[in-house]
């Protein structure tokens, strides 16, 4: 029975390269279509290589220290994680980087067949971040049946997750800004202009960090709430393979059920495209509900619980992926009053587009805050801490959709810049721009979708650190009365204020250096405007590489660090407390900024659309640099903020015994 997990995840896997096969038999145009493409994917390459390169050398020194401070087995997981994270993310670039001219050229048999290209391109990546997430855990715990290694495994995966979100959100940005505040504001030109020398850096990063970052983000998510449940079940159920095993098959299920649910995108006769989308969405967690109940039957006996005390979980963890979709598309679709009260009031200039989009963003946290104090209360009252686990687990089983869902917007974002930038006719444009439109809310959803498993898991996390601190025979409570803890509250609270902080700051430099170029090159090559002479794409490509890969490093070292001091110098309680405070403000700091960044994104478009005057109007002049603010904010700050608040609490986990 054990083996069941691994086999869903093989059999995941092979219906990867299946999807896979499909796409390479589509056409990829020709001519000036292939040349864009592959400028986007060798740019892409280039600088994913980079940077695990540069990440090698940090896992390397990490593995060694593990190796020498915790042994050779968590040494191994470690390097495991991280390998397979690098992989889920390196996979999902070239999947991406392939499929984005195929649209393109598909778009000009119409709206549905482009639908299911793309999205079968996107499926690829999630399919393949859920199946070697499942395959890493089961397989691992299989080989080793070593449950506290398992939390290595996740670190592994986090510090890729760390470097991804960051390098990528900071590349994507860098790129976007300069590319935005030249073209658009400056120069008047259209978004993917090949007149623009940013323009392919711009469609390399909506790659690098949409598709490679969120690939590498929701793979360790994925780990680290397998795991964390794990750890949790065989603490709280010492010597009990049930309470161990039972995440596994949740997520198996989950994973099924993904893959029949995406047989389900189709667009319908109305056209709505998200409807088909949210369709193999609901028909996957549909599924996923039914298929828990044969998992639920057949452990909850073995844990002493009811039937009810576990479905329950299960079900608030489905309910509450599907609640952060609908309340985050409320406030990031154009169709909803948040967006359009941000475009009307540009109207009235930059400063209360500015001021109206940072007050939309922070209304956005209210409602998922909400539901997911709603699912925690739910959870524990059908079955504690373990409950709180297997919601998790059931938000998390939905991961290959939801990965699905996400890479199909970058996909979808190139191939309207590759019509654009080929010179395809209106028509063609048309179509990938409508599949564009849709990809930024998908973006957002998923985003969503990411920082509330996030907080959950990290509730699981902390969860496991304080009963680790219980079983090494630590009296450690933590009360408020505790000045140690109030401490660790505050600095744990800053925490992702500071990464947050760093992250813009570096989008900003990074960003500043990319405008003075396109800036010099059309001053100094003459006819670019006239297109009478090609700008030199690889100067800016080049530029945010290299900024990216130097600014990602420190805020990097953040949650690596800073639980080490907190940890050794004022002890477990002061680092119990900086757990909790990361995990309170890092939710709304980081849904705050990918809702409102997107919505600021969204109401640019609603204006561009012909809406309050259209493009070259002042509303749209004030909606483009509103969209600037907003780019860094939900593409780069927001989402590194999921994977930092884990590693804090990971690293906690790693250096508990050091502690008592």
């Amino acid at each position: 029975m054990f083996y069941l997990p691994i086999i869903v995840s093989v059999f995941t896997l092979v219906f990867t390269g299946f999807l896979a096969r499909q796409i390479a038999k589509a056409s990829s145009g020709e001519g000036k279509m292939i040349a864009i493409s592959k400028y986007i994917r060798e740019g892409a390459m280039a600088y994913l290589k980079r940077q695990y390169r540069a990440v090698a050398i940090a896992a390397v020194i990490l593995f060694i220290l593990l190796w020498i401070l915790l042994g050779f087995g968590t040494a191994i997981g470690f390097l495991l994680g991280a390998v397979f994270s690098a992989l889920a993310g390196f996979a999902g670039m070239v999947v991406s980087t392939n499929t984005n001219v195929k649209v393109a050229e598909i778009a000009k048999k119409g709206l549905g067949p482009a639908l299911g290209l793309s999205f079968r391109g996107g499926a690829i990546t999630g399919f393949l971040v859920a199946g070697l997430g499942l395959l890493s855990v089961s397989g691992f715990y299989l080989l080793t049946q070593d449950l506290k290694s398992l939390i290595a495994l996740g670190f592994g995966a986090s510090l890729i997750s760390v470097f991804a979100r960051l390098g990528g959100g900071i590349y994507t940005k860098a790129a976007d800004v300069g590319a935005d505040l030249v073209g658009k504001v400056e120069k008047g030109i259209p978004e993917d202009d090949p007149r623009n020398p940013a323009v392919i850096a711009d469609q390399v990063g909506d790659n690098v960090g949409d598709c490679a970052g969120m690939a590498a983000d929701l793979f360790e998510t994925y780990v680290v709430s397998m795991a964390a449940a794990m750890i949790l079940g065989g603490i709280i159920f010492t010597g009990n393979t049930a309470a161990v095993l039972l995440p596994l098959f949740l997520g198996g299920v989950g994973m099924l059920s993904s893959i029949f649910g995406s047989f389900f995108v189709r667009l319908p006769k109305s056209q709505g495209i998200m409807s088909a989308l949210y369709k193999g969405l609901l028909v996957s967690a549909l599924v996923s509900a039914f298929g828990f109940i044969w998992v639920v039957r057949n452990f909850a006996p073995s844990l002493n619980f009811s039937f009810w005390q576990i479905y329950l979980p299960a079900l608030m963890g489905l309910v509450l992926a599907g609640g952060m979709f609908l309340i985050t598309e409320y406030y990031t679709s154009k169709k909803y009053k948040p967006v359009r009260s941000i475009a009307v009031a540009s109207e009235t200039g930059h400063a209360t587009n500015i001021i109206t989009g940072l007050a939309i963003s922070m209304q956005s946290t209210a409602l998922p805050v909400i539901l997911i104090c709603l699912s925690i209360l739910v959870s524990f009252w059908a079955a504690g801490l373990m409950g709180l686990a297997i919601a998790v687990v059931s938000m998390l089983s939905l991961a290959g959709m939801i990965v699905a869902l996400d890479s199909y917007g970058p996909i979808t974002d190139n191939a309207s810049g590759i019509a654009e930038m080929a010179g395809l006719p209106d028509e063609i444009r048309k179509v990938t721009d409508t599949l564009d439109a849709v990809g930024n809310t998908t973006k957002a959803v998923t985003k969503a979708y990411a920082i509330a498993s996030a907080g959950l898991a990290a509730l699981v996390l902390f969860s496991a650190y304080t009963q680790e601190l219980a079983n090494l025979g630590a009296k450690v409570l933590f009360y408020l009365e505790d000045y140690k803890v109030l401490v660790g509250l505050l600095i744990g609270g800053l925490l992702p204020y500071i990464f947050g902080a760093q992250a813009m700051t570096a989008v900003a430099k990074a960003g500043g250096k990319v405008v003075e170029e396109v800036r010099r090159q059309f001053k100094e090559i003459p006819g670019i405007m006239e297109e009478k002479a090609k700008p030199e794409y690889g100067k800016c490509v080049d530029i945010v590489t290299k900024a990216a890969l130097k600014e990602m490093v420190f805020p990097a070292l953040i949650p690596v660090v800073t639980p080490i001091l907190v940890g050794f110098i004022l002890g477990p309680q002061a680092l119990g407390g900086l757990l909790i405070g990361s995990i309170v403000t890092g939710i709304f700091v980081a849904i705050s900024m990918t809702s409102g960044g997107a919505a600021w994104d969204n109401a640019k478009k609603y204006i561009e659309e012909g809406n309050l005057g259209g493009k070259g109007s002042p509303a749209h002049q004030a909606a483009v640099t509103g969209d600037t603010v907003g780019d860094p904010y939900k593409d780069t700050a927001g989402p590194a903020i999921n994977p930092m608040i884990k590693v804090l609490n990971i690293v906690a986990l790693l250096i508990v015994g050091f502690l008592v």
